[in-house]
């Protein structure tokens, strides 16, 4: 029997884009590296996968380990590479403010010990890695697919990682590895549903008006507000990766799943306030100075609970090409709904689940 191996389940992707790999393999089974200090949560979700998709029952494996580790943090009997068929790696940090030596050791290492994985897989097909839109940096105009090392700058250690970890799955596959890479934009919640894991992103703004009383709310911006702020919904990114790792088409092939009508800051920021009820008054401010007073300032953090590092995607000079997206999804019906279609139920959702908190790891 085959199998499928994972990293990043539990997490906010992982949990939903598993049981869609296994309905496209429905021989095979899956085992996913979970960390010790996620396993309980693992081996709830895996019971709750199978009751709700009972063609996932008994075909989970969970084992523990670590990305970061030699080996993967495995023992000889763990996983038998020569049954492995397809690797989606997903596991990564995702935290704006990460210092580089965890970056380093999770994004950048962890990667590399998931390819030389890939490397001893015999009947391997595919490794599916999961990267990030960020790669770009703070590239000026519009970044392609084909693009990577382009000079740019970068805002944050987590940026860095991920484009070296994408440095690192371009070298092995310029060296025969059969692989496909995913590039999502900023990801929300479900556009259906509302329903999030986590909250980072336009959540802190949505956050930040729902915590104010009254009908008018005061917005800090930043910049001239024509920046575009590109956003995604999970059920998008899921529904896209599912479809796009099932296709030969795929194979070598990068992928930028960003919205390819992204909206600007100042008309977000407007149909945000709508959906919280409330009349915004902008208050300008130099990106410098919100963010020296978000670090430095007593009370200013804990007043807007907006890190400094998000601020810098309010003012990205950035534009995604989606054209390998548009083509390899056309006749499929997936398509990136507009944000202005669903935040409505993005803001009902955190209204109503103010428990949900940021996730540093997915």
């Amino acid at each position: 029997m085959a199998t499928v191996f994972f990293t990043g389940f539990p997490g906010f992707l992982g949990m939903e884009l598993l049981p869609r790999v296994l309905e496209r393999r429905p021989a095979d089974t899956a085992v996913c590296l979970v960390q010790p200090k996620f396993a309980d949560l693992a081996r709830r979700r895996v019971e709750s996968l199978a009751a709700a998709r009972p063609l996932t029952a008994g075909r989970i494996r969970l084992v523990e380990g670590d990305i970061a580790r030699s080996g993967l943090g495995l023992d000889g009997a763990a996983l038998a590479p020569g049954d492995v068929v397809e690797i989606h790696h997903l596991a990564a940090i995702y935290d704006l403010s990460v210092p580089r030596a965890p970056a380093m050791k999770v994004n950048v290492e962890g990667t590399r010990n998931v390819l030389d994985l890939a490397e001893r897989c015999d009947r391997l097909e595919r490794l599916h890695y999961v990267s990030t839109c960020y790669v770009a940096g703070r590239h000026p105009g519009v970044f392609l697919e084909e693009d990577l090392e382009k000079g740019q700058a970068f805002n944050n250690y987590y940026e860095e990682t991920k484009y070296l970890a994408e440095v690192e799955v371009r070298a092995r596959m310029r060296a025969g590895l059969p692989a496909t890479i995913y590039r999502p934009a900023i990801v929300v919640g479900d556009s259906r549903t509302g329903e999030t894991q986590k909250y980072d992103g336009p959540y802190y703004v949505i956050q930040w008006l729902l915590r104010q009383p009254g009908p008018v709310a005061v917005m800090p911006t930043i910049g001239d507000l024509t920046a575009e702020l590109n956003v995604v919904p999970r059920d998008f990114v899921i529904a896209a990766v599912a479809h796009l790792s099932g296709l030969a088409a795929s194979k070598g092939k990068t992928y930028q799943l960003a919205d390819p009508a992204p909206m600007q800051v100042r008309p977000m920021l407007h149909v945000l306030g709508r959906a919280a009820h409330k009349r915004l008054v902008h208050v300008p401010l130099p990106l410098g100075l919100a963010k020296w007073a978000v670090d430095r300032v007593p009370g200013v953090y804990p007043l807007l609970r907006i890190p400094s590092a998000a601020l810098d995607y309010f003012v990205l000079p950035t534009r995604w090409d989606t054209r390998n997206v548009a083509a390899d999804l056309a006749g499929s019906g997936i398509i990136c709904p507009p944000f202005a279609s669903y935040v409505d139920r993005l803001v009902a959702f955190a209204r109503a689940h103010p428990e949900v908190g940021a996730a540093a790891m997915a």
